[in-house]
């Protein structure tokens, strides 16, 4: 908790969960989602939650825990369209009185998560995921205020998804990074289908441009951390990828090299799904159905 400020922040971490899936990854393991955290920015009264998680059973740890605050949480707010991070902010904010808000941009991917449900989510997590109506709304100027303190919505363009934000809150030093920045887990390179990660680059750019001292990656290995390490980190791991993309011919062999690259990192699974995603893209085929087909 910040000492300078009236406001602080804390992250809730759900451990990531078994997958319904065709199959184990290559090494023998169980398919295993990531680990999903979500932030709370918290005033003296008030707070605001940031990424809500994928299933009810989740949600209602996230519940119980902004409970025990104490706080009134004002808002839900998205950082992108993934339904791992809204698809139970309606039943948050049904819970709390709260309101859902998010980009323009970060709106409409969340239809088409919603449209995905049945093909993909759904099947991955039968029967654990709560109803998923799409009631954010945009915010003016995509900024917040929270006991007098500014929070802003900044919109980085592409990075594991299309239309991409994060949260900063410059009285804290802090951004919530949503999936722009990944922490100590192997990042969902799936929806970059030509293997050009230069948007995504551009994304941490203008995280970097922000200067925090601290960010929340909603996908992590390790609790909050510091900036620099994880921006340089990031960048790294995708120059990493690009190279194993140029140099192995098979899915096998471009995940065995990033598993050994990255020995200590967690998401084996979304390391698959990103090599099967990124491979099938290059025979061709609908991106859709090679998304499907890499995650099932």
């Amino acid at each position: 908790m910040s000492t300078e400020t009236a406001l602080g922040y804390d992250v809730f971490v759900a451990d990531p969960m078994p997958m319904n899936s065709s199959g184990p990854l290559p090494d023998g393991e169980p398919r295993r989602y990531q680990p999903i955290a979500v932030t709370l920015i918290q005033g003296r009264s008030d707070a605001v939650l940031v990424d809500p998680p994928l299933t009810t059973a989740q949600a209602n740890a996230v519940g119980d825990w902004v409970e025990a605050t104490g706080k009134r949480l004002t808002h839900i707010l998205a950082t992108h369209g993934h339904g791992d991070h809204w698809f139970t902010a309606g039943m948050l904010a049904e819970r709390f009185g709260a309101q859902v808000v998010a980009s323009a941009g970060t709106i409409q991917q969340m239809h088409g998560n919603v449209g995905a449900r049945e093909v993909l989510w759904d099947k991955m997590w039968p029967g654990q995921i709560p109803p998923s109506p799409v009631t954010a709304v945009t915010v003016p100027d995509d900024r917040l205020e929270l006991e007098g303190h500014e929070l802003r919505l900044v919109e980085v363009g592409h990075a594991d998804s299309e239309d991409c934000t994060v949260l900063h809150v410059p009285d804290l030093g802090l951004v919530a990074a949503g999936d722009v920045i990944y922490n100590g887990v192997h990042q969902y390179l799936a929806e970059s289908p030509d293997g050009d990660f230069t948007a995504w680059r551009e994304a941490v750019d203008a995280v970097a441009a922000l200067a925090p001292s601290r960010i929340v990656a909603s996908h992590q290995n390790r609790t909050l951390d510091d900036a620099s390490r994880l921006i340089t980190e990031h960048r790294r791991y995708l120059d990493d990828a690009e190279a194993a993309l140029a140099q192995y011919e098979k899915p096998v062999d471009f995940f065995n090299a990033m598993r050994e690259r990255y020995p200590d990192f967690i998401g084996t699974t979304v390391l698959w799904v990103s090599a099967r995603a990124l491979y099938l893209a290059r025979e061709g085929g609908d991106p859709i159905e090679n998304l499907v087909t890499a995650w099932l």
